[in-house]
């Protein structure tokens, strides 16, 4: 593995914001697969925490925080020092992902993300209400965004691996489905061809169905939160509204769901936190499960884009939601954390590659309701693979760094295709990037619906006529 391609020259200055454990994941990849001056490369954190690695590696560190008073004198000198197309890589929290974005548009940057990250309050902003906090509301501020100023140079929205990876998931298990079914069709070319194939196999929703195994050599201490990645970025995000994309094939919502009154109409949210609200789902390693509904950007952008109307009124759309198992640990800490009020811990731990003793982490695509029952696709990558491909990283980062990758070798062959998400990439290409760090890549039939071996030992509001509906996913 040691003759790794060079896929793309960066022929500006490079700036990543933040260096936790995704911006120290991505910076190998960057060094392995761009040609670009590493003079002209500086990475932004609030922290020295790292410093000394960047030292090591000659690229230039700057201890700041990016806030919405200094960001444009701060990244504006930066961005351009220099001939060549300069690249904004943001990896960070609490840097609002829209000001950076517009920014680097303005002066004709590139631009990545892997969320559509707020300015630092937004998360914990009783003022906003439920509806206001949801990734809902963000995506609509991005779409705002894109149709105030439409084209111009690339800015990657959410392209993580969930968001961002398993969207191109999504597009391979639906290509797969049809040649397993037998359906003739030409390879999808736009939005409306990608609905109609989900349409028409009779996909009625999509999990993004993920299990976290990978195992700490020094178990969780009391008082501690533990995860496999940002901590920050897992307490924000658990603590927004469990929110999902909701489907044609719905009969109700559930009780505490509400609507949006403005935007796309494709999700729904609920008046409960995303980490402490649980659904039945499946990987194929656990199998059965129950898993966290966390709020993701996937869950809206996909049953968006795989939104089929006719005059205008919606004929066809998937329910489409994140199912969360995160490691053993993450699932103590969630619950100590909403044990105390949903204040999060004081002490934090992520888990680097030299933590770790053992396991996995299995993130796919489940597509359910459709002629063979359910079909998982997705990345089945294990620590010890990882530390053969990428050392210095867990299996969850290299998911995401390697899908970081991807995007920023998409954006350079396309510098010019405005505001993008990655449902709107070319999926082909991306995974082609990105396969090789992703282990095992499988696609997996399985009969299980979440009705399967459920005990009848106390009443239960089931619909058994569906097994696919909602209300038998949601665990009360």
């Amino acid at each position: 593995m040691g003759n790794w391609p060079v896929h793309a020259q960066i022929d500006g200055p490079i700036v990543m914001i933040g260096f936790g454990s995704i911006g120290r994941g991505a910076l190998p990849l960057i060094e392995r697969h761009f040609s670009f001056d590493r003079a002209r490369m500086v990475v932004i954190d609030p922290l020295p925490t790292h410093a000394s690695r960047l030292e090591a590696a000659g690229i230039r560190f700057i201890q700041a925080e990016v806030t919405a008073e200094n960001y444009r004198d701060l990244l504006t000198p930066l961005l351009t020092n220099g001939p060549g197309q300069g690249f904004c890589v943001n990896l960070s929290v609490d840097v609002s992902s829209i000001a950076m974005m517009e920014l680097c548009r303005e002066i004709g940057a590139l631009y990545i993300d892997t969320v559509i990250e707020p300015w630092k309050g937004f998360y914990f902003d009783e003022t906003l209400g439920p509806a206001g906090r949801t990734n809902y509301a963000l995506r609509e501020s991005l779409l705002d965004a894109r149709r105030r100023n439409p084209g111009g140079s690339t800015a990657v929205s959410t392209c993580g691996a969930n968001p961002g990876m398993v969207s191109w998931f999504v597009k391979q298990a639906l290509v797969n489905l049809a040649a397993d079914t037998g359906l003739a069709h030409a390879l999808p070319a736009t939005r409306a061809e990608w609905a109609g194939l989900a349409q028409t196999l009779g996909v009625k929703g999509i999990h993004i169905a993920e299990r976290d195994t990978q195992r700490a050599r020094r178990p969780k201490a009391m008082g501690e939160f533990v995860n496999t990645w940002s901590v920050e970025g897992f307490v924000a995000e658990g603590l927004q509204p469990a929110e999902l994309g909701w489907g044609t094939h719905e009969k109700r919502l559930p009780a505490l769901a509400r609507t949006h009154a403005q935007g796309c109409g494709a999700g729904i949210y609920l008046l409960r936190p995303g980490a402490d609200t649980r659904v039945r789902s499946w990987t194929p390693t656990a199998q059965a499960q129950h898993a966290l509904l966390v709020t993701h950007n996937e869950a809206i952008s996909i049953a968006d884009y795989l939104t089929v109307r006719e005059e205008g009124k919606v004929i066809y759309r998937p329910t489409c939601h994140y199912a969360y198992h995160p490691c053993d640990d993450a699932i103590l800490s969630v619950r100590e954390m909403f044990g105390n009020g949903g204040h999060a811990q004081g002490s934090w731990r992520i888990l680097e590659e030299e933590d770790i003793l053992d396991g996995r982490d299995e993130l796919g695509v489940l597509l359910y309701g459709h002629a063979r029952n359910a079909y998982w696709f997705g990345s089945r990558l294990s620590i010890e693979e990882t530390r053969a491909l990428a050392p210095g990283q867990n299996a969850t980062g290299l998911q995401v760094t390697s899908a970081v990758l991807a995007g920023m070798v998409w954006a350079l062959e396309n510098p010019r295709a405005g505001i993008v998400e990655a449902d709107e990439m070319d999926f082909a290409r991306c995974l082609e990037v990105q396969k090789p760090y992703l282990g095992p890549l499988a696609g997996i039939y399985t009969d299980w619906t979440p009705l399967t071996g459920r005990q009848t030992l106390f009443p239960e509001d089931i619909d058994r006529d569906d097994p696919w509906q909602f209300s038998n996913i949601l665990v009360p």
